[in-house]
């Protein structure tokens, strides 16, 4: 691939993405210390906070162990040339109690405003105001496997009229192939006049290769966590596809070695579990089903006393989107129901 000095911003959402795979529990010390390794790394934007954005803890939906204002007004402390991001979902968060304080009390450089890849028009308020702050925006499609590539450029288009710097293709369920990369990035780099940008998840193995195939295909902008922190099977690791890059002659601007130590002596310490690829997030990944519904659905398959590889499928089956935990318990009370059913039914033809 032919490098052409082109350079890629890669954000870094591992304190923000990365907090699923923490159950919404990171201190104020973890912030602090991954934060000054992230300055430290040459890291241009570092996301922060809840893993659904402000204002999104909730007990459906995890509760922060410290308050966004905490983790972002820290954050901020540690940071020079990095500048400070923070996500919002409308609907989990508001602009009045969550990115007017953002802005104006917490410090925040960068403000991505994401939705379900077919809902752009719920973000129009929500972008329009950060960017009249002077603040640099960008909106999210997320679960963008859902829909296709001209039908994503029409909800691309309608972001890129509210005024954001870029839009973010986000593969929410780690479903995507790399001819699904491809296709999708390259329709919307030729279809808009902003910046381009990819979000993957590891759920069928394919994060790096095709957040790589995204940038071949014209995006300039990716998003990932170091050591691949993240929901699911996690995200592409920022130091694996920093190192990529690298090694095809894009330029990141970032310091490998200092991505490689945040790495390694602190997430790998702060971690809960190892970040990996098992038979429930390959499942979600194969059903196109949201990453963060993997616990939920693990918890809900034992309550209900189903497996929860055909609990996936049947949410996959139902396109079932972030934000919709609850039908997860719903879905696992139809299937019980199904299997009682199929039980009694055998039992009657066992007797005849």
């Amino acid at each position: 691939m032919k490098s052409n000095n082109r350079e890629v911003l890669i954000v870094d959402s591992t304190l923000r993405d990365g907090s699923h795979a923490m159950k919404h529990q990171f201190t104020v010390q973890d912030i602090v210390q991954y934060a000054r390794g992230a300055e430290l790394a040459g890291t241009k934007i570092l996301m922060v906070g809840h893993g659904n954005g402000l204002g999104a803890s909730s007990l459906q939906l995890g509760l922060s162990l410290v308050s966004d204002k905490e983790m972002l007004v820290a954050a901020k402390k540690q940071l020079k040339k990095t500048q400070l991001g923070a996500f919002l979902i409308p609907g989990f968060g508001t602009i009045k109690n969550d990115i007017e304080p953002a802005i104006v009390d917490y410090g925040v450089d960068v403000i991505m405003v994401a939705c379900h890849c077919t809902e752009a028009n719920i973000t129009r308020q929500h972008i329009q105001y950060a960017t009249k702050k002077n603040i640099k925006t960008y909106g999210v499609l997320m679960m963008s496997h859902m829909i296709s590539a001209e039908e994503l450029l029409v909800q691309a288009k309608l972001m890129e009229e509210y005024g954001v710097a870029g839009v973010l293709l986000m593969d929410s369920a780690g479903t995507y192939l790399p001819k699904d990369v491809s296709e999708k990035v390259s329709t919307l780099v030729k279809g808009l006049k902003v910046d381009v940008g990819f979000h993957a998840h590891n759920n069928l193995g394919m994060a790096v290769a095709n957040s790589l195939i995204a940038v071949e295909s014209g995006a300039n902008i990716l998003d990932a966590c170091s050591r691949g922190l993240g929901a699911g099977a996690g995200n592409c690791q920022l130091e694996v596809i920093a190192a990529v890059l690298n090694k095809v002659g894009i330029k990141t601007g970032l310091d490998l070695y200092q991505l490689m130590n945040n790495s390694e002596n602190i997430i790998a310490k702060l971690m809960k579990a190892p970040i990996e690829i098992n038979d429930i997030t390959l499942t979600s990944g194969l059903a196109g089903v949201f990453s963060g519904f993997a616990p939920h659905a693990k918890k809900a398959a034992i309550k209900f006393g189903i497996d929860v590889h055909d609990l996936l499928i049947e949410l996959g089956k139902r396109k079932i989107i972030g934000g919709q935990e609850d039908i997860i318990i719903d879905v696992a009370n139809f299937l019980k129901q199904k299997k009682e059913f199929k039980d009694e039914d055998y039992q009657i033809e066992s007797l005849l």
